[in-house]
């Protein structure tokens, strides 16, 4: 019986600006970095969730195919790539945080049915929903 996920992937187009943007803006925590056999494991998460992985992987050999891979980067450093949802308990206030620190957004804090969201992008492209529950604040 599965029980859980505990890694997600997300495509970067350079694994040491991801770490630097995914834990000194964003404030996650390093989980794990090693090379193994030409391909670098590079997990982050948030500090209050131990129990998610995301991989910030490099489209590339030997994982694809090199035609492959530079489609895959293509299409990231385009923006057509969604990242997910990062949840945050006053979503206005980290706006106005990460806004500060030079992140992009797409999309102001709004009001949604499923709560308070604004999008921004990472270093590569990725875009997030930055989201607030209804009453978590």
């Amino acid at each position: 019986m599965i029980t859980k996920i505990s890694h997600v992937n997300v495509f970067v187009l350079d694994q040491e600006r991801a770490k630097k943007f995914y834990t000194e803006t964003l404030g996650f925590e390093v989980r794990s970095d090693a090379n193994m056999e030409g391909f670098r494991w590079l997990t982050v998460g948030p500090k209050a969730q131990p129990d998610i992985n995301i991989l910030l992987a490099r489209p590339a050999p030997p994982m694809f195919s090199e035609e492959d891979a530079e489609a895959l980067r293509g299409l990231v450093a385009k923006g057509s790539m969604a990242g997910g949802v990062i949840e945050t308990d006053d979503c206005r206030a980290t706006f106005r945080d990460l806004k500060g620190k030079g992140v992009t957004f797409l999309q102001e804090p709004a009001e949604r049915p499923y709560g308070i969201e604004a999008l921004f992008r990472d270093d590569s492209g990725n875009w997030f929903s930055l989201t607030q529950r209804p009453n978590s604040h």
